[in-house]
């Protein structure tokens, strides 16, 4: 499996979600026809008796020269499980053969304000995971959802706690709802650029998100985009033919 680690410029990464593994698939090559340089896969959005390491091994298998990215969030089918269970069910996706592996950053002790916890016992916990991932010849981006602003000494205090924590890749979701905020998000990236030792991934909902356009020309080391936008995507990732083009000519 091809890594993250490995190119010259910022990656376009696709994410499908999909029900069926047959539909995982299609989305995964049609990205790719798009111009996508990875493909992200967010498996808890399979149905329950695809959720299996069987199945994910299969749909990674059927890319073996493109980096994938792979999530095993709260929601979906894996909504009312443990934190145990999902951490379990992260390590199985580096097992399946997932290059780039997320572990929320408030995994074992849940924060629904940034998602990062500061609990000892739990970031203990997650050290642990992220050591048993990489034994697995996986990498690690840690993610911290936040949804809303944050200033720059937030956004610097999260990166820092995740790379701290072992993580390989820094991923930070914030918001900008003015262009005061979208113009501060923007500075944001080249701090993160300037302060941080490893990549990273930073990126803004709400009403201003030309940051999840034009980042991968400030700093972030990829950008998440979608083949098209059906019932599961998610509305605010661009689609892989418009990154393509800023990616190519800006």
């Amino acid at each position: 499996m091809k890594s993250f680690f490995d190119a010259d410029h910022p990656l376009l990464t696709a994410m499908a979600q999909a029900y069926t593994p047959e539909n995982a698939v299609r989305l995964g090559k049609l990205a790719l026809a798009d111009g996508a340089d990875a493909l992200g896969f967010q498996v808890c959005r399979l149905r329950p008796e695809y959720l299996n390491k069987a199945t994910v091994q299969r749909i990674f298998s059927t890319f073996p020269d493109v980096p994938i990215y792979a999530t095993n969030y709260r929601t979906g089918s894996n909504e009312g499980k443990s934190d145990d269970e999902l951490a379990e069910g992260i390590v199985q996706l580096a097992e399946c053969g997932a290059s780039l592996c997320d572990v929320m950053g408030d995994l074992f002790d849940r924060d629904p304000t940034d998602e990062l916890t500061m609990n000892p016992a739990a970031i203990a916990r997650q050290q642990a995971l992220i050591a048993r991932i990489h034994d697995r010849g996986a990498k690690v981006l840690m993610s911290s959802h936040t949804y809303h602003f944050r200033p720059a000494e937030r956004v610097l205090e999260i990166a820092r706690a995740q790379q701290a924590r072992g993580a390989d890749y820094v991923k930070i979701v914030t918001g900008a709802d003015t262009m005061a905020e979208q113009i501060e998000n923007l500075r944001i990236t080249a701090l993160l650029r300037e302060t941080l030792r490893i990549p990273f991934l930073f990126l803004s909902c709400g009403e201003c998100r030309l940051h999840r356009a034009i980042g991968i020309k400030l700093g972030c080391g990829m950008a998440l985009c979608v083949h098209e936008h059906d019932e599961l995507a998610t509305p605010v990732q661009p689609l892989v033919t418009d990154l393509r083009a800023i990616a190519d000519h800006l």
